[in-house]
């Protein structure tokens, strides 16, 4: 009798042990490589903290993988203090070393991921929006049924993604992103001067329909169209992050 208890709780245990380290699946997220915006004062470009590390944790905390992945690969560099869920995730969830160890293009497999996300800082416009092989994956990713994401800068990134067919990705869909109206009032970038593009008018010039704040209830507002999850300003990332789990799950 013992011994047959002995061998159930060895069981258990074994069978508990693998729960934890299995996961639901892999999200991956695409960062910059840009520090500055090129300019003689060297503006920052890089990411934003603040909008990269909560849908990380949002995805970790759900039970998924997350790969970092930079056009470069390695380190990459970050605006904002560690703060909050940033805090939180960085101490607890292992944030900086996966992020400090981003993959290069072609060490990611598409067929590995269920999603792709895309936070802001103006570092994505520079170096993730004009990478083929970077807009491929996305690509890929979208066309194998997998959620696509984006807060602030974050959907200019993928605007340029081409599909199979040929056209747009965002081409017929609902998606937002740092709209105009508010570019042009802040120095971050010299009021969109310093930009390769302002974010709005790329998402419209590839056939996006762009939502601006007039056509939101609230500018904090989650915009889902056809598997792309966007919304407009760093407040909401990680409910585009939970947007895109409900999305995968259902």
């Amino acid at each position: 009798m013992k011994k047959t208890l002995l061998v159930l709780l060895t069981l258990v245990i074994f069978v508990s042990c693998k729960n934890e380290n299995t996961t639901k699946g892999k999200i991956l997220i695409i960062v910059s490589n840009t520090e500055n915006m090129g300019d003689p004062e060297k503006h920052f470009a890089g990411n934003n903290l603040w909008e990269v590390a909560p849908p990380y944790h949002i995805f970790v905390s759900h039970g998924y993988k997350v790969d970092f992945v930079s056009p470069t690969g390695g380190k990459v560099p970050f605006s904002m203090d560690p703060i909050g869920i940033s805090s939180y995730t960085i101490k607890y969830e292992n944030f900086n070393d996966n992020v400090e160890n981003s993959l290069t293009p072609d060490q990611v497999n598409y067929k590995d991921y269920q999603a792709v996300f895309i936070g802001g800082g103006y570092g994505p416009l520079f170096d993730v929006s004009n990478n083929e092989n970077l807009l491929s994956i996305i690509a890929n990713i979208y066309e194998n049924e997998g959620i696509v994401g984006g807060c602030g800068h974050g959907p200019g990134a993928f605007a340029n993604v081409k599909l199979s067919n040929g056209e747009y990705m965002v081409k017929g869909k609902k998606v937002t992103g740092f709209p105009n109206a508010t570019e042009i009032t802040k120095n971050w970038a010299k009021k969109g001067t310093l930009l390769p593009v302002m974010l709005e008018n790329q998402l419209r010039d590839n056939g996006g329909l762009f939502q601006s704040k007039s056509d939101l209830n609230n500018k904090h507002d989650i915009v889902i169209d056809q598997r792309i999850v966007s919304t407009m300003f760093l407040p909401s990332s990680a409910i585009v992050a939970k947007e895109m789990i409900k999305q995968i799950e259902n």
